[in-house]
C-alpha cells in the first residue's frame, strides 16, 4: 500500500506512523509543511504548501491512501478532496485539538480552556464541511477533541499519541534532597505557564526544590532534562493530557496535568496522572513534594499505561484496522 502522510507534523506523529508501516512493507510519504525548534525530521519529507498544491495532482496519482492531519489536505481550498472524490482511493482526516477547537464550546464543559491558537468558529465550521463532504471517517486522539467533529464525519475513531518505546526507557529515580521540577510550555498560554509558576512561586516560600522550564529547545535534547526531572508539569488548562505527558509518563515520572472529570471514564482506564487545574495546581504539587515516597509507584502505573495504550506498535495496529475498514471514495 502507497500511503500519503501530510501537510502538517504534530508532535512527531506523522514521522512515528510512518516508521511503523514502513517495517511492515508499505510505501508511506510525509509531507510535512511546518517548521518548528522541536526538530522532527524522522521520515519527512519538508515543503512549502504552494509546492504541495502544485504537485497534488501528481500525489494523488501515486498513492493508495491519505492520511491527512490538522484539517488540511493538498491544497487550501480542499479542491484535491474534489479530485480524490469518485477516484476509488482512501481518505481518513485525523484532526489534534487547536485545528477543530471551537472558542464557545471549548468553555461549555471547560472554564480554564484556552483558545487562542484555534481559527475563528466560522472558519473551523467551513473547513470541517468541506473535509466532510468527500471524507467520511475522521481519527481523534481523545474525547476532549471527539465532540468538536463529530457531526461532521459518518464515523469518528479516537486512537491515542503514538511513541516509540524503543527510544523511551523507564528511568528509576530517586527522590533528591533537593527535587526538580521541570515545565516545558511550546505555548505558555495553552499550557497554563502562569498559574504553574504563580504555584511554584508559592511554594518556593516552605519547600526546598529546583523548577527548570524549558522551552526553545530541540526535542531530543529536553528529553534529556526530562529525565533529571523528578517531577513534570504539563498543561493544566485545556482538560486532557498531551505528548509531554504521556513521554514523561513513560520515563516513568510523576505527572501533573489536567484531565476534565467527564472525561476520565471515558478512556480505557483513568490516566495515571495527578490531576489538578488553575484553582489546585498549589495544594496538588505540595501534596507532591510532601510525598517523595508516592513518586516511585505513580511513576511505575505511568509507564505500564503507556506500554498498554502508547506504544507506536499498539497505536499502528488500531490505524491499521481503520485504514482496512475505510470506504472507497
Amino acid at each position: 500500500m502507497k500511503i500519503f502522510q501530510g501537510i502538517t507534523e504534530i508532535a512527531g506523529q506523522m514521522g512515528i506512523m510512518a516508521g511503523e508501516f514502513k517495517k511492515e512493507g508499505h510505501e508511506v510519504n510525509s509531507y510535512n509543511t511546518f517548521q518548528s525548534y522541536l526538530g522532527y525530521e524522522e521520515h519527512l519529507q519538508y515543503m512549502e504548501k504552494e509546492q504541495i498544491a502544485q504537485i497534488a495532482d501528481q500525489l494523488i496519482d501515486q498513492h493508495d491512501l491519505f492520511h491527512f492531519h490538522y484539517a488540511q489536505s493538498l491544497r487550501d481550498d480542499y479542491t484535491d478532496l474534489q479530485r480524490l472524490k469518485g477516484s476509488g482511493k482512501k481518505a481518513v482526516m485525523h484532526h489534534w485539538g487547536n485545528d477543530v477547537r471551537f472558542h464557545d464550546m471549548a468553555r461549555v464543559q471547560n472554564p480554564y480552556a484556552y483558545t487562542g491558537d484555534s481559527p475563528p468558529n466560522e472558519y473551523i465550521d467551513y473547513r470541517l464541511k468541506q473535509i466532510g463532504s468527500v471524507i467520511e471517517d475522521a481519527i481523534v486522539q481523545d474525547y476532549e477533541v471527539y465532540d468538536y467533529v463529530k457531526d461532521y464525519y459518518k464515523r469518528v475513531h479516537v486512537v491515542p499519541i503514538a511513541i516509540d518505546l524503543s527510544k523511551i526507557q523507564q528511568v528509576k529515580t530517586t527522590p533528591k534532597s533537593v527535587p526538580l521540577l521541570v515545565h516545558a510550555p511550546t505555548n505558555p498560554y495553552f499550557k497554563g505557564t502562569v498559574h504553574v509558576e504563580r504555584a511554584i512561586k508559592q511554594l518556593k516560600e516552605t519547600h526546598s526544590f529546583r523548577y527548570q522550564r524549558i522551552e526553545h529547545m530541540n526535542h531530543e535534547k529536553a528529553v534529556e532534562l526530562y529525565k533529571e526531572a523528578d517531577i513534570i508539569l504539563d498543561q493544566i488548562l485545556c482538560g486532557s493530557y498531551g505528548l509531554l505527558s504521556v513521554e514523561t509518563m513513560a520515563l516513568g515520572k510523576p505527572v501533573v496535568t489536567f484531565v476534565r472529570d467527564d472525561l476520565l471514564t471515558k478512556f480505557t482506564e483513568v490516566p495515571p496522572v495527578v490531576n489538578a487545574n488553575p484553582h489546585t495546581i498549589y495544594e496538588t504539587v505540595k501534596g507532591l513534594l510532601d510525598a517523595p515516597e508516592s513518586w516511585q509507584e505513580i511513576g511505575l502505573r505511568g509507564r505500564e499505561y503507556v506500554e498498554t495504550y502508547h506504544d507506536s506498535k499498539v497505536v499502528a495496529e488500531q490505524i491499521k484496522k481503520i485504514y482496512q475498514t475505510l470506504p472507497a471514495l
